[in-house]
């Protein structure tokens, strides 16, 4: 059912709004994040977003397109290669790189901007869900 190279994506644009929301639901009220002001004072010079927001791009992929409603996560790396920035468009991208079982798959994980640079890159191992039962 599942095979080796099989992949989805997502995209979506990161608004202040996402980014404020995120700070608000998680209580990471970090200000390179909400404050201009103290943003602009560091590397960035602008605030960027969340990288667990970013991440949770990769989870809407899984979830929803690859292998999609019912699956379960058992794990994920993330290593954050570059930063978001607001308005950034991002593409998460799933693919099956290892079929360990029919209860196992492990999955590369990346996000890339608009400009196609790697902004996170890892690996999920999910339970895919059941035919007819969910996971």
């Amino acid at each position: 059912m599942y095979k080796i190279g099989d992949s989805a994506e997502m995209t979506k644009v990161f608004s202040e709004e996402d980014v404020f929301l995120f700070a608000g639901i998680t209580g990471d009220r970090n200000p390179v994040h909400i404050s201009k002001e103290f943003a602009a004072k560091t590397r960035f010079g602008e605030r960027i977003a969340h990288g667990m927001l970013t991440a949770g791009l990769i989870s809407a992929v899984i979830g929803m397109k690859l292998p999609g409603p019912g699956c379960l996560y058992l794990s994920q790396t993330l290593n954050f290669m570059a930063a978001v920035k607001i308005g950034d468009e991002i593409t998460a991208r799933v693919e099956i790189v290892e079929v360990i079982s029919e209860k196992r798959l492990r999955l590369r994980t990346q996000c890339f901007n608009q400009r196609k640079e790697l902004v996170l890159e890892g690996e999920a191992v999910i339970v895919p869900p059941r035919p007819g039962r969910g996971a």
